[in-house]
């Protein structure tokens, strides 16, 4: 019994070290970026893991000023946009293989969950093209029509794991009650997959607005860059202010990590409970 417990605590130990050097690999990157923020150009080189003599904040209005203000509206607004969409067509689709029948069922989930094997590095060119031909390349649709396409396969994977723990009772009773299939799923449906979609807008997120590849090839007008493209505009071409710059990506990166701590707990909620069946 004395021996069992020791191992019981020995394993909690080592569960608790395992966590904790996680953490601090999350969390030490994180604080060096907003400390060497703070630094004079000189110091981010001579003293890289020190603190500032004097915080240099004028650096985040620079950084906002030129790199992060003139971009914020495209990056919000393509984001939200990929978030609206891939959210709504996945929880359709999610909706459809999960509460009928029909022939081509499973075939269909298959041929949703194998786009979760094409990389996008390896459609660049055909996008490319295919972009220029229906003329939304270089618009906001160039990139919202990507990341909602490259984001459906495994936000429908998500919800229709959710929604297959749902009892199917109050979809019943609602039908009786003379309820449309439309209305079932507006407002029963979709009111009930709050948590799952809360994580699948989460994760579609910060995958639009961190993304880099397609947003630096489909897009040449200022007009319609987002922020990690903005972000270049602040190297320069003789030299580059790397406190700036760490500035520049602690904003960029305080959106999305307030927007976590926003919905971490709807966040959490939604993958345990869309676990539980698959």
């Amino acid at each position: 019994m004395f021996a069992k417990k020791i191992g019981s605590n020995a394993w909690k130990v080592f569960i608790f070290l395992l966590f904790a050097v996680y953490a601090f690999a999350i969390i030490y990157p994180l604080s060096w970026m907003i400390i060497s923020s703070l630094k004079t150009n000189t110091e981010f080189f001579t003293s890289p893991w020190g603190l500032p003599a004097q915080p240099q904040w004028h650096h985040y209005y620079e950084a906002v000023k030129y790199g992060v203000a003139a971009y914020f509206f495209n990056s919000v607004f393509i984001t939200l946009a990929s978030v609206l969409f891939s959210v709504l067509f996945s929880s359709m689709a999610s909706y459809i293989i999960t509460r009928f029948d029909f022939k081509l069922k499973n075939a269909a989930f298959l041929f949703i969950l194998g786009g979760l094997m094409i990389s996008p590095e390896v459609t660049l060119v055909s996008l490319f093209k295919l972009e220029q031909s229906l003329h939304v390349y270089n618009t906001h649709w160039a990139l919202i029509i990507p990341y909602t396409v490259f984001r459906i396969p495994f936000t429908t994977f998500l919800i229709r794991s959710y929604m297959l723990s749902l009892p199917k009772a109050v979809e019943e009773s609602a039908y009786i009650d003379g309820c449309s299939t439309f209305k079932v799923f507006s407002r029963i449906v979709m009111p009930i997959c709050k948590p799952i979609i809360a994580s699948a807008a989460l994760l579609t997120a910060m995958t639009s607005w961190n993304e880099f590849m397609f947003a630096l090839v489909f897009v040449e007008s200022e007009k319609y860059k987002t922020i990690p493209i903005g972000l270049m505009n602040l190297k320069g071409q003789f030299g580059t202010n790397y406190p700036r710059l760490m500035a520049a990506l602690v904003v960029s990166a305080s959106v999305m990590i307030i927007l976590f701590l926003c919905f971490q707990k709807q966040f959490v909620r939604g993958l345990t409970a869309g676990s539980v069946k698959g």
